[in-house]
């Protein structure tokens, strides 16, 4: 039951939470805003689309859109979009959650590099900053939830019990620094805009300049799912205990991911967009972080 609840999850939930959001904050503006089914609006045009590919371009170019995807679907696989089990686990998965994200933004960043295009060379440029500095956050949460818990799984770890001083700060810890992993990730405010059409200030927006078609809705795709994944790990840190399989478990894990979602349009509401240069200083809040709940654990076994 927890493998078919995930996998329609996933079918669903990437589709829903980008119109969630976007209708939060269209809604704080005083506007109506888009539908919440807009981006299955979109992937339903895009895909009846060809693709327009330079002739400068090479299989490069091609390929990152549907490695984007399937990185994205892979990692996806491994966190429990649902609050209970995930569809694979493994020891040490996430370490392969980590490497496949990675991959997928490698991609993206070589197709941008790939049109020659000066301002995508921009993006990638910065993407790869902010990249260098998340990657460790990941890792650093991830030990500090498998030593209090003495998991080797993420689905396992994912469930901390808080049992004293030290946990609660490593389960502080680790959900702002996954916060922000979210967010860069995602490409949201305040790390970027995915409205804004200036060249000059993108990251994520200004890699895909030259994607259209089908592949377009592949990168979107993907981007949804990446979303709903980091929004679905938040979701299991902040709801401290381990759901049995069942209905209720299932719409509680849901509602969780829809409110925080709703949070993170409101944030995107209030808050204004960070100038690039201290972007970087951001992305080192959730390093610290990450190394806060680390350092909170060391020392310290689990519970086995």
């Amino acid at each position: 039951m927890s493998a078919v609840a995930n996998l329609l999850a996933l079918l669903v939930m990437p589709i829903v939470l980008p119109g969630i959001l976007n209708r939060v904050k269209a809604l704080w503006a005083g506007r109506r805003g888009p539908p919440i089914l807009q981006l299955w609006f979109d992937l339903r045009r895009l895909m009846r689309k060809s693709s327009v590919i330079s002739s400068a371009s090479t299989p490069v170019f091609r390929l990152a859109p549907v490695v984007v995807l399937v990185t994205a679907i892979a990692a996806a696989l491994v966190v429990p979009l649902t609050g209970s089990r995930a569809v694979v686990a493994f020891p040490f998965d996430f370490v392969w959650f980590a490497y496949v994200w990675t991959l997928g933004r490698v991609a993206l960043v070589l197709g941008a590099l790939d049109t020659g295009s000066s301002f995508e060379g921009m993006g990638a440029s910065r993407e790869a900053t902010f990249a260098t500095l998340l990657e460790p956050v990941l890792f650093l949460v991830a030990g500090a939830l498998c030593l209090h818990s003495g998991a080797r799984s993420f689905e396992d770890a994912l469930v901390p019990h808080i049992d004293g001083g030290p946990a609660l700060v490593m389960w502080f810890a680790s959900i702002i620094a996954l916060s922000i992993v979210v967010q860069v990730e995602a490409g949201r405010i305040p790390i970027d805009d995915p409205s804004t059409h200036l060249e000059l200030t993108m990251v994520h927006e200004v890699m895909i300049l030259d994607h259209s078609g089908r592949d377009l809705g592949f990168v979107q795709l993907g981007s949804a799912i990446k979303l709903y994944t980091g929004i679905s790990v938040v979701a299991m840190l902040l709801a401290p205990f381990r759901s049995e399989p069942g209905l209720v478990a299932i719409l509680i894990h849901l509602a969780l991911c829809v409110a925080i979602t709703v949070g993170l349009g409101l944030i995107e509401s209030v808050v204004a967009r960070l100038k690039l240069r201290v972007v970087p200083q951001y992305i080192v809040v959730a390093l610290a972080a990450g190394g806060i709940a680390l350092l909170s654990m060391i020392g310290r076994g689990g519970h086995g």
